[in-house]
């Protein structure tokens, strides 16, 4: 009996049923790990992170029997072939979890809304916990944009997916604790940050980031990839200028 686990579900308040929603699991095995067994490392993460403990006071033995190669082998949490193949519990976990700072960057994020209808809301919501939200989407009319348009072959269609994207975030604009920016810089990665968690989607010339595959990162000590991740987005977030909404407008339709 993992005895450690069993206390951090009565402490939270939350039952076997909800874990395995959670972890997109049948209940049936969510109930093997609180019988001992130990979870796959990307459930692990999902528990240790649903019940806000670090992942090897529940699971000390999984943590001896992974190799240590240094500091930037224990930042990295699961991997993924591309950003598609990342479970939606995973994106909906960390922002629900967010206590501190939800940082985005990417140039239409599309999919951020399409998976997820109530985004807004719910970053507002953890706006009015305390949270810090800083979205910074690519300027369409901007040259960055118009180069990763032509390299992809998709022309003027990533203008206008940046635009379409941005009318989900109109009422996070004046809103207290978000903002919204937009940079006209070369996206080697988007960048998804949910305080002490990294999701980073590099890029292969010419393909949509949907199809990049993407690191998951955790604040560790000496963590120098989530460092130097998050000082790129701060470098890109001080460049950006911010979205005002019905000034976008008005110029795409003076360019009309």
């Amino acid at each position: 009996m993992n005895e450690r686990l069993r206390s951090a579900l009565v402490q939270r308040g939350l039952t076997v049923d909800e874990v395995a929603e959670a972890c997109a699991v049948d209940p049936k095995t969510a109930s093997r790990w609180i019988a001992g067994r130990v979870p796959h490392r990307r459930h692990r993460w999902t528990v240790a992170n649903l019940l806000r403990v670090d992942e090897t006071y529940l699971w000390p033995e999984a943590g001896q029997r992974t190799p240590r190669l240094g500091a930037t082998q224990s930042e990295l949490v699961d991997t993924y072939p591309n950003r598609a193949s990342v479970p939606r519990d995973v994106w909906m976990s960390l922002l629900l979890g967010a206590m501190k700072q939800v940082d985005v960057l990417v140039f239409s994020g599309t999919f951020f809304a399409q998976t997820n209808p109530h985004i807004a809301r719910m970053l507002q919501e953890r706006a009015q916990a305390g949270v810090r939200v800083r979205l910074c989407f690519g300027d369409p009319d901007g040259d960055a944009v118009r180069i990763r348009g032509r390299e992809e072959g998709i022309g003027d269609a990533l203008a206008a997916k940046i635009r379409a994207s941005l009318t989900y975030y109109r009422d996070l604009v004046g809103h207290p604790g978000c903002e919204v920016r937009l940079h006209d810089t070369t996206l080697y990665n988007s960048i998804f940050r949910y305080d002490d968690h990294l999701l980073i989607n590099p890029h292969i010339w010419g393909q949509p980031a949907s199809a990049n595959p993407l690191l998951q990162l955790r604040r560790t000590t000496n963590a120098e990839w989530f460092e130097r991740y998050g000082e790129s987005f701060d470098a890109v977030w001080s460049s950006a200028r911010p979205w005002a909404p019905d000034s976008q407008e008005q110029h795409h339709r003076g360019q009309d």
